[in-house]
């Protein structure tokens, strides 16, 4: 399996839980990268008025709001992780964005901790090859040569890892990487999502709705690939790709010793494509979480996770509102203030400022005339 090499930009972004495990982690590109002027101003800081006084984040922001906050990121697609994050705290997934960079060193640790098991159990069933890159074609055609690799694998109801899925959902394009995909005994495709974590115990209710919503969104896109429903207009549409823009020389050695003659990224996904829908690759049966200790890679407990294709839905179109800029981002519930004890973000978090409910929702009502 190949993965990109050091010539590659990638924007690493961190998001702050403690049960860390996502392989998103570890293939973020540089086409996902912030505006720079976005990421100067750090989480505790203020920002000064033309008055010279302190003026609120949330004002801040607003000045600097185009049409959504796709545009405003410059995103022209969004990782599963993302979304998962919006179904924990959706203001802290926004400052998370805000301000990229900062991060704790213990959660940074966490998440070292965390892609090294990852890392780990990938090459337990596979070699990884570096190959450098130097563009985003470059980039997606490692994704597709992965991709391109494993499905012959998965038909000989092989054991595949870090499977790179994408598709197109909501009229926006999600990317992200499934951990582990086997067959049971049973002849079943299943699914398994590694999820570690710091402490010796399993999560709390909250933190596995989210990891429920997660593999529920794999499946929902791994599914939609191998039944056609995918398309590389699509693809081509949000990614901003030339598909007729030739593959580096390091890619294009690769590919020749996968037995693959292509010259251009266009010749790889034509090739992706038709092995996708001619492969009669199953949908997944099942989905499974695991939960492991850091320290010890004890298994804490694993978790068989219904998949509910509407509940599904109906979060996805609510997140997917914030990010096409129809409405503003939403932080947790008074119920659910224990998360902020964790938080980043804590000390200038608007939602927390404004009691629980959107600050622009606080305006002062208008006295009616008697």
């Amino acid at each position: 399996m190949a993965e990109t090499g050091e010539e590659e930009k990638v924007s690493a972004e961190a998001l702050g839980f403690s049960d860390l495990s996502d392989s998103e982690f570890l293939d973020l590109e540089d086409a996902q990268g912030l505006d720079a002027s976005l990421s100067k101003p750090g989480p505790s800081c203020e920002l000064s008025g033309n008055n010279g006084k302190p003026r609120s984040l949330q004002k801040w922001k607003r000045g600097l709001d185009v049409s959504s906050p796709m545009e405003r990121f410059h995103f022209k697609y969004l990782c599963v992780t993302d979304l998962s994050t919006q179904n924990w705290c959706e203001q802290q997934m926004v400052y998370g964005k805000e301000f990229p960079g900062f991060l704790t060193p213990e959660k940074a640790a966490l998440l070292d901790t965390g892609a090294s098991i990852h890392l780990a159990r990938e090459l337990e069933v596979h070699d990884l090859v570096t190959i450098p890159v130097t563009t985003k074609e470059d980039a997606w055609a490692i994704k597709f040569l992965n991709i391109l690799s494993m499905i012959p694998m998965l038909q000989s109801e092989g054991h595949i890892r870090e499977f790179p899925v994408f598709g197109e959902v909501e009229g926006v394009l999600l990317v992200g990487v499934i951990d582990e995909l086997h067959y049971t005994a049973k002849g079943e495709l299943e699914l398994a999502e590694l999820k570690t974590r710091r402490h010796p115990m399993l999560p709390v209710e909250a933190q596995k709705k989210k990891d429920y919503f997660q593999v529920n969104l794999y499946k929902y896109i791994f599914d939609a690939m191998v039944q056609g429903k995918v398309t590389p207009a699509s693809l081509i549409h949000h990614t901003k790709l030339c598909p007729e823009k030739p593959l580096g020389p390091s890619v294009l050695r690769h590919a020749q010793q996968g037995g693959f003659c292509v010259k251009s990224l266009g010749d790889l996904m034509e090739l992706v494509f038709l092995a996708l829908t001619l492969s009669d690759l199953p949908v997944i049966d099942i989905l499974k979480i695991e939960y492991i200790h850091q320290d010890t890679a004890t298994v804490l407990g694993t978790e068989i996770v219904a998949f509910e294709e509407k509940e599904m839905k109906g979060k996805v179109q609510h997140y997917m509102a914030y990010w096409m800029g129809h409405r503003e981002p939403q932080g947790v519930d008074v119920e659910e203030a224990w998360k902020c004890c964790t938080c980043n973000y804590v000390d200038i978090c608007e939602w927390r400022k404004g009691g629980w409910v959107p600050t622009s929702t606080l305006e002062p009502k208008t006295k009616k005339k008697k």
